[in-house]
């Protein structure tokens, strides 16, 4: 492979940075070739690296992650270095960066202020928020001002993450930084980052200007209004256990799930989550049984077992409650996945807007490992099983099995073309399960109360308890558990549905409006579609008459144009055309807005029909249902 580099060079900042994650480079062949501080008789004999550092391509996105979080920003130079040292071509590694929205390739300061602007937060007040932090940040503040998809903080919208970049915290315990040194500001600069939510203009500029004095997250119980209730299984542990202590989740029956999984052996368990019906949660609601055991069918090894935690729906926060408030019973049913498909790696692919569900689960992971329930030797059972977590970096796709199997090797998040599956070919072309965080916990109480309790739970075709995100213009916003079945009015009873009730949006960006008059719709998968709509991942945005339907619908359109990842063509144009139709429509009404409507609908459907992934294809729906069901340009 001919590689070719540019003639910039990394700092020491970032040269540590990239240092600290692979290891001190082997060879000059790892860094800038010729560099007389690490040049030895030895490299101009042979290059070593070669294909043992190309099997290091999965680090690339690890590696952005560091340079990113020490220094704010990836320059040439360090983009370079890293290339060197995984021997990656330059040109692929800058499509990478340029992928994700957290990153950045050209200068900027070393905080950034992500204020969200999706769908929960717009309905708040976002672009005020935006207005108020900009007139109060002068320029030359030292703060970066960036619009962000949704954080996942709709229950306590709007919201902001403030992301300072610097060394980490670990490594402060050595020699204070030399006075005399020009950047000894920037050496006792550490990396940190701050959640405000809800947030205010005054809120926010504070926090970015010291987000080390930033007020405490609230605990993740406060997300939950029925916390403490008796009944609940999946929410049963938030806001009773400590997430960061491993004692509390075993003395609230944590593991017992997995003992009784070593008693039924992996067929054992694949049959038990078969009976119990278990669908995945996160919209497609696909048999997590027959998954299970297609993957393990397969005959060629390793396979891999593959946590998304990437819920980027907007409107969505129901895994990130479940990661910060009972993070031990991710990684136990993990490893109960893992034993069931015969994978011994997991990876968790986690969101890169997740600071403290990213701190709870290293915690969880690391004393697990140091308990025996992670590593070689399992309870002792002979099964060697590790997880991993990996960072996503702000891009929707990559919530797509395949888009997020690209990210985790290294390579632009883009979906893969189906078949074959990902229980064939998945992650590094071994046979993978993939399931996200919602998904994986129902395996605890099905294992623990039986398939038949479980499937008792529900309706037929759904069974067992569901999570539901609802955000909007409700009195106590939240994460809700209830059986499938349960109606909306019944969901917005509990959140204290507003008497100006004008519409519910089901399913998030990729989801469907409803209108105030459809509150008998069971929440089912099989009650919304026949309903013309669809359930999605669970999310429940309430929308009243004070909120202005068409900014809200261009701000989705906005979020799908910014979201494709420009792989095919009805998708990456058909966005960029439906957003233009939405804004002339804002503009004009009646006959001239007619064609455009005409327009919307053909652009859908063949976005619909022949867009590669679920994003295009499902980019039309909330338009098409406004414009149906709400009469929204009428």
């Amino acid at each position: 492979m001919d590689l070719h580099f540019g003639d910039s060079k990394p700092t020491d900042e970032e040269r540590e940075a990239v240092d600290a994650l692979l290891g001190p480079p082997g060879s000059a062949w790892e860094t800038a070739f010729g560099d007389s501080t690490v040049r030895s008789d030895a490299d101009l004999r042979w290059a070593r690296g070669g294909r043992a550092a190309r099997e290091r391509r999965d680090l690339l996105l690890p590696g952005l992650h560091a340079v990113n979080d020490r220094v704010g920003w990836i320059s040439e130079g360090a983009l370079d270095y890293l290339c060197r040292r995984l021997t990656v071509p330059p040109a692929e590694a800058y499509g990478v960066a340029t992928f994700y929205s957290m990153f950045s390739v050209k200068p900027r300061p070393a905080t950034v202020l992500h204020v969200c602007t999706d769908v929960a937060c717009a309905a708040a007040g976002s672009a005020e928020l935006c207005a108020g932090v900009e007139g109060r940040l002068q320029l030359g503040s030292g703060v970066a001002v960036e619009r962000s998809p949704c954080l996942g903080l709709c229950e306590r919208a709007p919201a902001a993450l403030v992301v300072r970049a610097g060394s980490p915290a670990a490594s402060l315990g050595g020699q204070p930084p030399d006075p005399r040194s020009s950047n000894a500001g920037e050496a006792e600069r550490t990396h940190t980052t701050a959640v405000i939510a809800p947030a205010t203009p005054e809120a926010a500029v504070l926090a970015a200007s010291a987000p080390e004095a930033a007020e405490p997250e609230p605990p993740a119980s406060l997300a939950v209004p029925q916390a403490g209730q008796p009944g609940l299984t999946l929410l049963r542990r938030i806001g009773a256990v400590d997430p960061a202590s491993l004692d509390d989740y075993r003395s609230h029956g944590g593991y017992t799930a997995l003992r009784r999984a070593f008693e039924l052996g992996p067929a054992g368990v694949i049959r038990e989550v078969t009976d119990a019906g278990l669908v995945g949660r996160g919209g497609a609601a696909f048999p997590t049984g027959v998954k299970w055991k297609a993957t393990a069918s397969q005959p060629d090894h390793p396979h891999y077992l593959v946590c998304n935690a990437d819920e980027s729906e907007p409107g969505t926060f129901k895994d990130r409650v479940l990661m910060e408030g009972d993070p031990y019973s991710l990684i136990e049913a993990m490893t109960i996945a893992g034993y069931a498909v015969g994978a011994h790696k997991g990876h968790l692919y986690l969101r890169g807007e997740y600071p403290r569900a990213l701190r709870l689960l290293g915690n969880a992971i690391q004393q697990a490992r140091a308990r025996g329930l992670l590593g070689d030797d399992v309870l002792g059972q002979g099964y060697a099983f590790d997880i991993e977590i990996r960072r996503g970096a702000g891009a929707y796709i990559c919530g797509e099995e395949t888009a997020l199997f690209n990210s985790i090797e290294g390579y632009r998040g883009e979906p893969r073309s189906k078949p074959p599956f990902p229980v064939e070919k998945g992650l590094f072309g071994k046979p993978t399960a993939e399931n996200n965080v919602e998904t994986l916990v129902n395996v605890l109480p099905i294992l623990t109360m039986g398939a038949e309790a479980y499937a008792a739970i529900g309706t037929e075709k759904s069974t067992g308890p569901k999570l539901f995100c609802v955000s909007g213009s409700v009195e106590r916003p939240g994460i809700y558990e209830l059986p499938f079945g349960a109606t909306l009015g019944e969901l917005l009873g509990l959140a204290g549905k507003p008497e100006n009730l004008r519409a519910v949006l089901l399913g998030g960006a990729a989801g469907g409006f409803v209108r105030a008059d459809e509150m008998d719709i069971p929440l089912t998968f099989e009650g919304t579609r026949a309903a013309g709509t669809t359930l999605g991942s669970g999310v429940v945005l309430a929308i009243d008459d004070t909120v202005p339907l068409p900014r809200i619908l261009l701000r989705i359109a906005e979020f799908f144009r910014d979201e494709s990842c420009g792989q095919c063509v009805p998708c990456r144009v058909g966005t960029v055309r439906q957003e233009e139709a939405l804004h002339r429509i804002a503009e004009r009404t009646g006959a001239a807005a007619a064609g455009d409507i005409a327009l919307l609908r053909e652009v859908g459907r063949a976005m619909r029909d022949a867009s590669i992934c679920g994003l295009g294809q499902t980019a039309w729906n909330v338009v098409e249902s406004a414009i149906d069901r709400l009469g929204a340009y009428e």
